[in-house]
């Protein structure tokens, strides 16, 4: 039995499924990231393990322990919001320790728990001060240091990032990460930045109107994604993606033949495909070459250590991701090429992986 067991979870308002049967389990100490897009149920998910919301129908277990009906103070959970929630009226030890007061927990022990996380935070020197007086990175990390203090078997966050600018987010994601190599407490972590669940999840579900389209470890979501839209969503730019018809030997756009690996051979025979297929390719696998498919350069974006080039081909618009800056300028004809093992092939029917 895992720390987290989500069975068979459905949600619905009246005819309206949100929820359509989602089965997680994650070991204790594990990362769990819900990803995905605007209105895919993650939030909803976490509402219903936090005990803020109630299942349709479903169960949910924590650390073995069925907690499917019990309101959110006996589950044993913290959770971090995106807005914070910190008691305006109180300074930050008063709101670190608010929960464990409302719990009974004697004065010595509270305070040996401010004292704990505020140093394991960094926020020592603001135990005095009211969250008015603190920046959005200092509010999270008392938002941080609040959950912390319960000590609890499992943390909850709901997108604690969103309201923080570019670099504040990379500095506290860091700070999140570090917080769980010290700490190996269970935590769910929803998020619709696919950056942050590739850096913070040891898994990551990827969600999409209610199901969960693919979970597994960052590297098998991005190495393998089961589905054309986890690999769409997954990586930046997003994959390239062209319509493609079974020839003979393989794949073929516009009358360009693909080249296939044999096992890609394989698994397109095996599943025969009636509608085709669709063929992907991330950008950072196309490079510029002496000779390959041929295009013209419509757009160069540099980025500092990256360079993002625009290509019109015969087989549609790619884009390639390279390395430093790219000699060729806007309007030059060039030539492109991958390594056929470098390819994903969906079904264009059903959008599932072909092997």
């Amino acid at each position: 039995m895992g720390a987290l067991s989500i069975k068979q979870v459905r949600k619905s308002y009246g005819p309206v499924d949100i929820l359509k049967g989602i089965d997680l389990e994650i070991d204790e100490g594990e990362f769990l990231i819900l990803v995905g897009p605007s209105g895919c149920g993650k939030s909803t998910l976490l509402s219903i393990i936090a005990g803020l919301d109630t299942a349709t129908s479903g169960n949910i277990q924590i650390a073995g322990r069925d907690v499917t009906h019990q309101l959110p103070r006996d589950r044993d959970i913290a959770m971090v919001f995106q807005s914070y929630a910190l008691y305006p009226n109180m300074n930050v030890a008063q709101n670190i320790s608010f929960a464990l007061e409302m719990r009974k927990v004697g004065k010595a022990e509270r305070e040996a728990a401010v004292a704990r996380v505020a140093k394991m935070l960094q926020i020592e020197h603001l135990l005095d001060r009211k969250p008015a007086q603190l920046s959005g990175g200092q509010r999270q990390r008392v938002a941080m240091g609040r959950a912390l203090a319960r000590n609890p078997k499992l943390f909850l966050f709901d997108e604690p990032l969103s309201n923080l600018d570019a670099k504040l987010r990379v500095e506290m994601r860091a700070e999140i990460k570090l917080l769980h190599q010290r700490t190996r407490t269970t935590t769910v972590y929803v998020t619709h930045d696919q950056v942050e669940a590739m850096t913070l999840g040891d898994r990551i579900a990827v969600m999409k109107d209610g199901t969960v389209q693919q979970f597994g470890t960052p590297d098998d979501i991005y190495s393998r994604p089961a589905t054309k839209f986890v690999a769409e969503f997954i990586g930046s730019p997003a994959m390239n993606m062209v319509n493609a018809g079974v020839a003979a030997e393989g794949l073929s756009v516009n009358g360009q033949a693909i080249a296939l690996t044999p096992e890609q051979q394989q698994a397109l025979r095996a599943a025969a495909p009636k509608s085709g297929c669709v063929l992907g390719v991330r950008p950072e696998c196309v490079r510029l070459a002496d000779a390959g498919l041929a295009g013209r350069l419509t757009l160069l974006e540099p980025t500092g250590p990256d360079t993002y080039a625009f290509v019109d081909t015969a087989i549609g618009p790619l884009v390639l991701r390279t390395g430093g800056r790219v000699p060729q300028r806007v309007g030059d004809a060039v030539h492109i090429a991958w390594d056929a093992q470098d390819l994903h092939v969906f079904d264009a029917a059903t959008d599932r992986r072909l092997g």
